[in-house]
């Protein structure tokens, strides 16, 4: 088999629809992407496995290993889902690479469908023979919404590698750190009435009310026990973002639901937070017939902390020209972490472009990406 050129892979790529969406309307399988990756790095020598998704049928993970056996080498990883897109807003068809000004456009050239075909270029001349440290090149499923395949990662307890690089759109600035996510449903039931008479119900609408005062109230508590200088935005946040309630004016509102987003900064724990405003809101409501329910919409992704000086985030920082940062997005960093693998974000493309239409990655990004992934194997493989 003939390895394309890396235009004609991001073009593949970039072809094959693998939206993951939290909404089952929209959400699609991701093996055709995997597919093409694994017969690219089988023809190179890789090691090719097929992890599959256990609540997922149509997609899976992509683990291809060249060198010796063991888990103490680099790991290059890209997610091979999209967000949703609406075609119609396009300046040509999504998911047709089209070239024009400098700048590849499709759904996904910049997160993150380039990425990988970038890592293929960079390892197609090598000799598997000179790798001393094994090169394992990691293909995910699901990052866009529910992160199962990092999870399912996480499930196996595999290490795979001592470091990690994970090719999210960076414009090639490595990036050490990026807070957490926690998405979240407060519920109320009060008890519906006539309009006319306050006392024939409890109203949920008007609970409600001093909830929301009372998640402002915690929030303001938390951004000043909790800074870090390092991101754009130093205290978490927390970010009232729906509220629906009642059905009619004249009816006493018996439900309300509220959603909000909340992230926090590395050393916050998701779930110790979730515990602590619920505690607050508990606290609250005092004795109120209202009753509360606080759920998850998604299972959240912890906050991402890798150390300055781990080899991995000073080697990027050495080959990229640029000191280690912060992000507010969220990454699967955080899961391999939990597998004490040391990880460094960095990849080509700009995270502004990402998740919009007419999304580019301008081409000037494709040959320092490749020379800066050269320059990590040589580094961590090769010596």
């Amino acid at each position: 088999m003939s390895i394309p050129s890396v235009r004609e892979m991001i073009a593949r790529l970039v072809a094959e629809p693998s939206v993951s969406s939290v909404h089952p309307d929209f959400d699609q399988g991701n093996r055709a992407v995997i597919g093409h990756l694994a017969d690219w790095l089988a023809d190179l020598g890789f090691r090719v496995e097929i992890q599959g998704i256990a609540r997922h049928p149509d997609k899976a993970n992509l683990i291809a290993t060249l060198g010796p056996d063991s888990e103490d080498g680099l790991i290059l990883s890209g997610h091979t889902d999209t967000v949703p897109c609406d075609p119609e807003l396009w300046s040509n068809d999504p998911f047709t690479l089209t070239e024009r000004d400098g700048r590849l456009y499709g759904l996904g050239s910049a997160d993150m469908k380039s990425y990988l075909p970038l890592v293929i270029e960079a390892v197609r001349t090598l000799d598997p023979k000179r790798l001393t440290h094994p090169l394992v090149v990691l293909a995910t499923a699901d990052e866009e919404s529910s992160m199962d395949g990092a999870q399912a990662l996480v499930d196996t307890g595999r290490r795979l590698g001592r470091y990690a690089v994970i090719g999210e759109p960076t414009s090639l600035k490595p990036i050490r750190m990026h807070k957490g996510i926690v998405m979240d449903r407060v519920t109320l039931t009060g008890r519906a009435g006539h309009s006319s008479n306050p006392a024939l119900g409890v109203s949920a609408l008007e609970g409600m009310n001093h909830v929301m005062s009372a998640i402002l109230e915690w929030r303001d508590a938390i951004q000043k026990q909790h800074r870090n200088a390092g991101f754009e935005v130093p205290f978490p946040t927390l970010n009232l973002g729906h509220i629906h309630g009642g059905d009619n004016p004249n009816r006493i509102c018996g439900h309300c639901e509220l959603h909000y987003d909340m992230r926090l900064l590395p050393g916050m724990d998701n779930e110790q937070q979730r515990a602590d405003l619920l505690a607050h809101l508990q606290r609250r409501l005092g004795d109120s017939e209202l009753r509360l329910v606080m759920d998850a919409l998604f299972a959240g992704v912890p906050p991402f902390e890798t150390r300055a000086d781990s080899p991995i985030v000073q080697a990027c920082e050495e080959l990229s020209g640029h000191p280690a940062g912060a992000v507010a997005f969220a990454t699967e960093g955080p899961f391999f972490s939990q597998l004490d693998i040391q990880t460094v974000v960095c990849g080509p493309g700009d995270i502004d472009q990402a998740h919009q239409p007419d999304e580019y990655l301008r081409l000037d990004q494709l040959q320092p990406c490749i020379d800066m992934t050269q320059g990590l194997i040589k580094r961590f493989c090769l010596s």
